[in-house]
This record gives structure tokens, sequence and C-alpha cells, in this order.
């Protein structure tokens, strides 16, 4: 094992704290843009775990019901949108504090590897969304012949 210290060291030590200080910092900003991209990543948080057949995302969705979730795919893209409508019990209701409104969120996942679009499955339980994406086998290749 060497001794000397890798010239990235520093460099990624940089990126990491500049990353965290920008994170930080966009939390303050409240520009009122329900489709920023800051705005939305934070508050649709997500895991990507890759098995050898296929990928699984986890999504937290506080607040909204399977029916307010829409999950498209493609070869190599995940698209998720959820939209909660405003519910207004009764419209002479004097509200003291009112933070729960009508919300929408969407976000876009590109994935490693091809996945079959066609047999994606998605479940939604306690407000967390588990998409399984079963990836396409690859095993087919050709040889190029050179002009």
């Amino acid at each position: 094992m060497s001794s000397r210290n890798n010239p990235f060291d520093e460099l990624e030590r940089i990126f990491e704290r500049l990353s965290r200080e920008f994170s930080d910092a966009s939390r303050s900003w409240n520009i009122g843009e329900p489709n920023m991209p800051w705005k939305t990543e934070e508050s649709m948080a997500l895991d990507l775990v890759e098995h050898d057949d296929h990928f699984i995302v986890a999504v937290d969705l506080p607040g909204f019901e399977r029916e307010d979730v829409e999950v498209s795919v493609t070869d190599h893209m995940l698209r998720i949108s959820a939209n909660r409508e405003q519910e207004i019990e009764d419209k002479d209701t004097q509200y003291i504090r009112h933070e729960r409104q009508h919300r929408t969120e969407e976000r876009s996942l590109a994935l490693p590897d091809a996945v079959d679009p066609e047999n994606v499955t998605a479940r939604m339980k306690n407000g967390v969304l588990t998409v399984t994406l079963p990836k396409i086998e690859d095993d087919e290749s050709r040889t190029i012949d050179i002009e």
C-alpha cells in the first residue's frame, strides 16, 4: 500500500463541502416555485437499489394516497409525479393556520441500465412508494463488419 496522498482527495473534500453548503443554503430559499428541482428533490426523497436482475426504487411520499401518484417509465428513465388536491371541508371555516394545501411534486430518475417497462410494478404503503424495475437482459451482441 502506498503512503502517497491521492491528489484528488483534497478536491473531493472541497466538492463535498460545497455540496453541503449549497444544500444548507437552498433549504432557506423560499422561491415559491413548486417545480424547482432543488425543492422537489428535497421533498421527494428516494433510494435506488440495484440487484442482479432488477432495481428497486423506494420513494417517500407522505400525505399522498395511491390515487394521487403516477409512475411512468421508459427503458432508462423513471418519472414519478404526485398531485394532492386541496380539500376544503367548509367554505366558512376560519383557519388560524392553513398549511396543508394543494401540493404537486415531480421527480425523474435516470436509471443506470435499461429496464423492461412492461414488467415494472409499483405499490404504495404507509406513504412509501416502492417501484420494482426488472432489467433487460442484453445478451445479444453482434459483430459489425467494417467497410
